[in-house]
């Protein structure tokens, strides 16, 4: 089911004082597992409840909400044949695992409910899915918070929506679990290919687990596209910034180089105060400055575990510490510890124009 907004604003107070979402239109195509991204504020819940229908729009100006062809606009929540998953489960605490995820089809009107096997039926092959089969008889109390929430996942579907809604699914949960439900959902989401959208204000939550990733802040969209295109082509400084960690370098360019302090930069740039932002991952380590970079930094802080090393570091010309992501093997090379004194060497950086939100790129010639 694609769903189609149009025109959707929303404010709240006397007077409609606070404005929650600007006028914004949004297009989700059939079977896309979209997510909602921002930090708290800018508007991801309010939306995804307007889509639910547990929030009214603005009355003005007038928008409308399309489920395929049928405009939902005005229809109430239970009309919309929607799944809703919340971030604490919402489970009935005296009822089992199966009578959990049966609910909603036994409480359905006579005329409407499906015969006692097929409820029966249905329920099997959902908590099969689900990989709690052997747990029917449990009750919530008796799970874990990652198999609650499969349950409540289960519940939402047993309906057969046209839609599934999740709010912060993941939230009330250790990052290991988390980890290990993303993975499941995203191949849940792959097998019934049924249409998904989730709010979420982890970063790496989202870029993991969606087809296409809505940035929002202050009520607006930012920017909307694939995980790989948002982080190697941010549209503006705040998608770059929101999505994982920045360094920043601040100076004054003339005749080409960018000065601060005793730090230098080969940069081709207009003469002025410019600010160039760079990822960690971005940023070379070198026991030697090049011709095209002089940036002395000293070691405060290492952390080897995972992939990469990630080094903090510290300099009198920084605005703040700098994070640097370096393999293994140049960690061993280094010889890296706490207080060395190194050189970076930045691959790349960015810069953003407000008037414009363009961004500019640049490589930096490396030493050796």
């Amino acid at each position: 089911m694609s769903i189609h907004l149009e025109n959707i604003a929303k404010h709240y107070g006397r007077g409609g004082q606070h404005q929650a979402l600007a006028p914004l239109d949004l297009d989700i195509r059939q079977g896309e597992l979209i997510g909602l991204l921002g930090p708290s504020g800018s508007g991801k819940t309010t939306l995804l409840r307007i889509i639910a229908g547990l929030e009214a729009p603005d009355r003005q100006p007038k928008g409308r909400i399309l489920f395929g062809e049928r405009d939902v606009t005005h229809l109430h929540v239970r009309d919309r044949r929607i799944g809703f998953v919340f971030q604490h489960y919402a489970l009935f605490r005296h009822m089992t695992v199966y009578d959990n995820v049966a609910f909603g089809l036994t409480v359905m009107p006579r005329r409407q409910r499906p015969p006692g096997s097929e409820i029966r039926a249905r329920v099997h092959r959902l908590l099969e899915m689900v990989q709690l089969e052997q747990l029917a008889n449990r009750y919530p109390a008796q799970l874990s918070g990652g198999q609650q929430q499969r349950v409540s996942l289960a519940r939402s579907l047993a309906l057969r929506p046209d839609v599934l809604l999740l709010d912060e699914p993941f939230g009330a949960l250790d990052a290991k679990v988390r980890q290990e439900l993303r993975r499941w959902l995203r191949h849940l989401h792959d097998e019934l290919n049924f249409t998904s959208v989730f709010v979420t204000h982890d970063q790496e939550e989202a870029l993991e687990l969606s087809d296409r990733v809505v940035v929002m802040s202050d009520g607006r969209i930012e920017q909307i596209d694939t995980p790989e295109a948002l982080y190697r082509a941010p549209s503006n400084r705040f998608v770059f910034e929101f999505l994982g960690d920045v360094n920043q370098l601040e100076g004054e360019v003339r005749d080409g180089v960018l000065t601060c302090g005793d730090a230098r930069l080969d940069v081709e740039l207009p003469d002025g105060p410019r600010n160039l932002l760079l990822r960690p991952h971005e940023v070379a380590l070198e026991a030697e400055p090049s011709e095209a970079a002089h940036l002395p930094v000293s070691v405060t802080a290492i952390s080897p575990v995972g992939a990469e090393v990630r080094v903090e570091l510290a300099a009198d010309w920084l605005p703040g510490p700098w994070l640097a992501t370096v393999r293994h093997a140049d960690f061993e090379r280094l010889a890296l510890t706490r207080g060395q004194r190194l050189f970076a060497h930045p691959r790349h950086w960015h810069r953003f124009t407000a008037a414009s939100h363009s961004e500019c790129h640049a490589t930096a010639p490396m030493a050796g």
